[in-house]
């Protein structure tokens, strides 16, 4: 069908359309009501209770978090904190793709290439623990672990 033949044919189909359509069923009845009904601003007892006991609690905790965190973790403390993230979100990570076949055969040879380099990075920061760049590097390398597991054990139509 040409353009010009389809553009007729749609026109056509247009022009036998109603120009207006009806609803099913009175509308006015609902729309009457809606307006009608005075709305209660009451609150009962209980749930002014219940609201004042939910913003005590958020304040309280809001006042603790932000005492907490005047307790920065720096140096060492934070590559162990990292270290100790990382090692639990690999480990949920192999768990999860425990029962999956995976694309490559040597991506355990890969992972323990990272670690090693995850180790060597962690040597250097015991010499400087506050030191941006290495931290960085070590993010990096948990980073590329994490990517790797979910690509080897991607589904074959995903790495396409």
């Amino acid at each position: 069908m040409s353009k010009q033949t389809f553009e007729k044919h749609l026109n056509d189909e247009i022009k036998r359309l109603p120009s207006e359509q009806a609803p099913d069923r009175d509308l006015w009845l609902g729309i009457e009501k809606a307006i009608s009904k005075p709305h209660s601003t009451k609150l009962s007892a209980s749930k002014m209770t219940y609201g004042l006991a939910a913003s005590l609690m958020v304040m309280s905790f809001v006042a603790w978090f932000s005492f907490q965190s005047g307790k920065t973790v720096q140096g060492s403390e934070l590559v162990a904190v990292l270290s100790e993230q990382h090692q639990a979100q690999k480990q949920a990570l192999l768990v999860q793709y425990k029962n999956q076949t995976s694309a490559t055969e040597n991506w355990q040879q890969q992972i323990s290439e990272l670690d090693e380099a995850a180790n060597a990075i962690k040597k250097a920061l015991e010499e400087e623990p506050n030191n941006p760049a290495l931290l960085k590097m070590l993010k990096h390398v948990y980073e590329q672990q994490m990517s790797l597991i979910e690509r080897v054990h991607a589904p074959s139509w995903n790495q396409i």
